[in-house]
């Protein structure tokens, strides 16, 4: 008997191209040993992409970008830095790298994969704002798999 395994919902708030560019990062965050959860509430009210946690402890926002259009459109990531050790942009290979700002790491992907470009300077977290962070991380994580293992059940983020 073949199964496949449940598959997170879309919010359908993101392009296609965003959709895949948020595949490609995590499939090479992985690849790296981090963990990833999407669409991750911040204390600050915020709601970042990409957030990756490594097995060390490190926290890493990354902020996709499907366009060119998107990236100037957003000033709110400069306020996501105050959330992680390393802070990195994504986005598709046809959008320009140089419009991207020198002082955060950057990622080229699509929907397979990606790969570094730059890599993000570090900033280390307050023990405190790290503490928020892995916590708000696991739940959001614990919360969306009961949810993938129960589909009729009440597990929202926000309890």
């Amino acid at each position: 008997m073949l199964t496949t395994a449940p598959a997170m919902p879309c919010d359908g708030r993101q392009s296609a191209t965003a959709v895949a560019v948020a595949r490609g990062a995590q499939r090479f965050l992985r690849s790296l040993g981090l963990a990833c959860v999407s669409e991750l509430p911040l204390a600050s009210g915020r709601r970042a992409d990409l957030v990756a946690l490594s097995g060390d402890g490190e926290v890493w926002i990354i902020e996709i970008k499907s366009s060119v259009e998107d990236f100037r459109a957003d000033r709110k990531w400069p306020d996501y830095r105050l959330h992680c050790d390393r802070l990195f942009f994504a986005t598709a290979p046809h959008v320009p790298s140089a419009i991207f700002p020198e002082d955060a790491g950057l990622i080229l992907a699509d929907g397979f994969g990606g790969a570094l470009v730059r890599d993000a300077p570090e900033h280390r977290l307050h023990p405190s704002t790290r503490r928020s962070m892995m916590l708000a991380f696991a739940r959001a994580a614990a919360l969306r798999l009961q949810a993938l293992a129960d589909p009729a059940g009440r597990f929202d983020e926000q309890n």
